[in-house]
């Protein structure tokens, strides 16, 4: 079961959705927390979100009510008894530093509680969502905490690289540097500075992820008599070996691997599903 809605107006640009899910009955295993273009930002119903092996490997396994990680480029590993419920909030590195008052480079490559970053708050929330029985009320209390983050005397991410990443996202991470340095009127060596001490990694390799997380969902959608070779064409890369090649760095694991492997659904919504 699941459901998905779009944030409050006040949100609007830095959470993209809210998502609901509920699984039950699957057998016990591991998950892949992939790279994707969001925070990850889920707030778990119930049993606490394990990750058994984090991002970065120097940090140890843990058990989270309320994770926030940042952007990453390889795999975290999620253990699961075959039951997991939690409401997840597809925030943007852009929408981080506007809630939390700091860049996402922060974050980057690194798991968190969230009351880590803001006292309270994710306490707040796991406690309130334990209690709300329907989606639609479960969203509406992630409106009503995070709406009270939102302070005008907060900065904000520089037009530049909010624009920047616009690009990206908006063109499936097929534009190049040049293009981005073209369109915000920055160097390449200003623009890959200002990007990476933003958000923690330059514009090359987000590009690299906004396009993995493209062809990963497009994967997971399309019928099976769309081939591996097909995606990789509509999503910009030379060709199969290319986009089995950037899978396994940021996966761990080739496309068919991956897809043989991931026995829980995932949940992506088009306009037509969303509130």
């Amino acid at each position: 079961m699941s459901a998905a809605r779009r944030p409050a107006p006040a949100l609007a640009g830095l959470i993209e959705q809210y998502y609901g899910y509920r699984l039950h009955g699957y057998a016990p295993g591991v998950h892949r927390g992939l790279p994707s273009r969001h925070v990850t930002f889920i707030v778990s119903i119930g049993s606490p979100i394990d990750i058994a092996a984090q991002t970065d490997p120097r940090q140890a396994p843990g058990s989270y009510r309320c994770v926030l990680s940042g952007l990453q480029a390889s795999p975290a590993l999620i253990a699961h008894d075959g039951n997991q419920e939690g409401v997840g909030i597809e925030l943007t590195p852009v929408g981080f530093r506007t809630l939390f008052a700091r860049p996402a480079r922060e974050l980057w490559n690194t798991t968190v509680e969230l009351d880590d970053v803001v006292s309270h708050v994710g306490s707040e929330l796991w406690e309130r969502l334990q209690v709300t029985p329907n989606w639609a009320d479960r969203f509406a209390v992630c409106d009503e905490i995070l709406t009270r983050l939102l302070r005008p005397d907060l900065p904000e991410v520089a037009p530049e690289l909010d624009h920047a990443w616009d690009l990206l996202v908006s063109t499936g991470g097929t534009t190049t540097v040049s293009d981005i340095s073209s369109a915000t009127g920055w160097s390449r060596q200003h623009l890959t500075r200002q990007f990476t001490d933003e958000f923690g990694l330059g514009p090359k390799l987000a590009a690299r992820v906004v396009r993995f997380e493209r062809a990963r969902r497009m994967l997971q959608a399309v019928p099976p008599h769309i081939s591996i070779a097909q995606v990789a064409a509509v999503c910009g890369f030379y060709d199969q070996a290319h986009l089995t090649n950037e899978f396994t760095y940021l996966a761990g694991c080739t496309p068919a691997q991956w897809l043989r492997s991931e026995e829980l659904p995932s949940f992506q919504y088009d306009d037509a599903h969303l509130g």
